[in-house]
């Protein structure tokens, strides 16, 4: 009886080891522009810098992963595909469009671009967040309008979990934005790690 036992609880222990490793080796990664990157902060004060204490603090083991270009449009996004898939990630968050907006590219190229980067994570089995964006009112507000639509229609055709506009918890909180207006301030990351946690976490696995 002491020898299965020992044996039981030896079998026991491989199999939560085995887990727990499997565990850490999930991989979240947060694919966006210089929102994600982190643009005009100093290390370790991107929203996904702030993210990996909150999901620590909450049981999730995941590797957070930052692949945040300042710059980059959808299009650079779908070019850059392949390097997001051959990590193999369990969960991605997707943050890009913005650039597009500001450059006034037409919507109907960001529509198809989106698609194209959801379709690919999907048939790679990668649960997915998207995370829209707004533009500055000066833009007008039926380019605005049909900007934001862009986000809604892929969420809806994708069935993904979305946050239409990431930044809606920092609107008007004083310190959260850049002089340049634009972007997040280390306390606007910590802000934007917050918004983004309860439409993820239902992605997570413990």
């Amino acid at each position: 009886m002491d020898v299965r036992r020992s044996l039981l609880v030896s079998l026991a222990v491989v199999f939560l080891a085995a887990s727990s490793a499997r565990g850490a080796d999930r991989i979240l990664v947060c694919y966006g522009d210089s929102i994600t990157a982190g643009h005009g902060l100093d290390d370790g004060q991107s929203y996904p810098d702030a993210l990996r204490p909150l999901l620590i603090a909450q049981g999730y083991h995941y590797t957070v992963l930052n692949r945040g270009t300042s710059g980059a449009t959808t299009k650079d996004a779908v070019d850059d595909l392949p390097t997001i898939l051959a990590l193999h990630p369990s969960v991605v968050i997707v943050e890009f469009g913005g650039n597009d907006g500001l450059r006034g590219l037409p919507l109907d190229q960001t529509s198809h671009n989106l698609d194209q980067i959801l379709s690919s994570l999907q048939a790679a089995h990668i649960r997915i967040l998207l995370a829209g964006i707004t533009l500055p009112p000066n833009y007008g507000p039926d380019y605005i309008k049909s900007f934001q639509q862009v986000y809604s229609t892929m969420a809806v055709r994708h069935h993904v979990a979305f946050v239409p506009m990431i930044y809606k918890d920092l609107i008007n909180v004083p310190g959260t934005i850049q002089p340049d207006g634009i972007h997040p301030t280390a306390k606007g990351s910590q802000i934007l790690a917050k918004t983004l946690l309860p439409v993820l976490r239902p992605l997570l696995v413990k």
